[in-house]
């Protein structure tokens, strides 16, 4: 009744400035209309402007940082979008309070805005979600709650799409999620991966198998490297190479793959590499060449015990040391194994608390493998590798002094000198 009174006054003030009857219909709902944009643009200038405004300074001297974390992602600025929609909604049947259908299409045409307009701020308010899981709890712990959002974010798509169907159709809400009950094959096709990769994120997370941050390798993907995301449907892995493996997130699942990430928190990263030696350098010590060793700081102590203890020995079963088939006698090869611990346990790189070995393997026809078994302190891979580098390049140095000699295959110049 207000409606249409506000609307008969308007025409009949247009009639009396001179206007016809049939155009100052027209120009009424025209006028109404215009009247109805400019106090939305209003409403909209004035949640944007001023509101907004207010609520950034509030949010920046605020110490904690979630809610700049909101804001960053523009969740009241679209929040700001509802109050323009609201004005047109209710004040739309001000301009045609006789026509119901056009008041009925334009509010349907609001109601579908603001349902699209509802699923973006709660969008934007998860990804906001996320980012502060990230910068607290999942930066301590490496692991990731995307996908879960994800799943949070197609439910509510779906809920969308059945309240836009719902209206444009002008079918109650039973009817139209009974019509996509008899499309639910369809849509288990559609969605195949995205179930699946919901499955197997859930068991990823639950059985905390891969964490963002984790030296994963799956050579069947050809991934090796660190895992920077974990979403609904894929995994990513920035290789060493810089190069990015996307791994569908049921993969991992599905298939193996090595985490190095137990390494990485035991504090410890196994070498375990072996140097050939040509066995026919191996021989027993004799006594320039025992006084020699003798005076390297790390064998000068184990050297006399040694020799005390062979000669008392050698002494009780009465052997003379001129015939080295008689009694014990210290060889080459077994106290450069004894300077391998020493050096070892000297090196503030390996660590200590851990497998701790140095051994002869079997002979082969290359050599008799003296292996190196411990773990360095060092766990990244450049660190590692330096480290593992530095004592190989000691040990294949020191070799010669022990009379020792490291097999290796002749080479052509080898055979050139063997000619000559």
């Amino acid at each position: 009744m207000v409606n249409e009174t506000f609307l008969f006054k308007l025409e009949s003030w247009l009639i009396n400035l001179g206007m016809k009857e049939n155009l100052s219909e027209i120009f009424s709902i025209i006028i109404i209309l215009i009247g109805i944009v400019l106090i939305s643009i209003l409403a909209n200038f004035v949640t944007k402007k001023i509101v907004l405004e207010i609520i950034r300074k509030i949010v920046k001297k605020t110490k904690s940082n979630w809610d700049d974390i909101i804001l960053s992602r523009k969740v009241f600025d679209k929040i700001s979008h509802i109050v323009p929609v609201l004005i047109i909604y209710y004040t739309i049947v001000v301009a045609f309070p006789e026509s119901t259908l056009i008041v009925l299409i334009i509010r349907k045409i609001c109601i579908i805005y603001l349902i699209i307009l509802f699923y973006l701020i709660i969008s934007s308010f998860l990804n906001a979600v996320d980012d502060i899981y990230k910068m607290t709890i999942g930066e301590k712990k490496g692991t990731s709650i995307k996908s879960f959002l994800q799943v949070i974010k197609i439910l509510l798509a779906i809920v969308m799409v059945v309240l836009i169907l719902s209206l444009v159709l002008n079918r109650e809400l039973t009817y139209i999620i009974g019509g996509l009950g008899a499309m639910t094959a369809v849509l288990m096709l559609v969605f195949q991966d995205t179930i699946l990769g919901f499955v197997g994120g859930v068991q990823l997370t639950a059985n905390d198998m891969v964490r963002i941050g984790d030296w994963i390798e799956m050579p069947s993907r050809n991934a090796d490297g660190n895992v920077v995301e974990v979403t609904l449907n894929t995994v990513k892995v920035q290789n060493w190479d810089k190069t990015i493996s996307t791994i569908p997130t049921y993969a991992l699942v599905k298939e193996s793959f090595n985490n190095w990430r137990g390494m990485v928190e035991s504090g410890g990263r196994r070498i375990k590499r072996s140097v050939n030696i040509d066995m026919k350098s191996i021989k027993f010590c004799s006594p320039e060449l025992l006084d020699k060793l003798s005076k390297f700081y790390l064998l000068k102590d184990y050297i006399s015990e040694k020799t005390v203890e062979i000669e008392a020995y050698n002494k009780k079963l009465n052997v003379s040391d001129d015939i080295v088939m008689n009694g014990r006698h210290l060889t080459n090869i077994g106290i450069f194994r004894k300077y391998l611990e020493e050096y070892l346990k000297h090196n503030e790189k390996i660590n200590k608390d851990m497998t701790f070995l140095v051994r002869q393997l079997s002979p082969t026809a290359e050599g008799i493998p003296m292996e190196i078994y411990v773990f360095s302190n060092v766990t990244q891979w450049v660190g590692y590798e330096g480290v593992q580098s530095d004592i190989f390049d000691h040990v294949l140095a020191i070799i010669p002094e022990f009379e020792l000699r490291v097999f290796q295959d002749p080479t052509g110049d080898d055979f050139r000198k063997a000619l000559n």
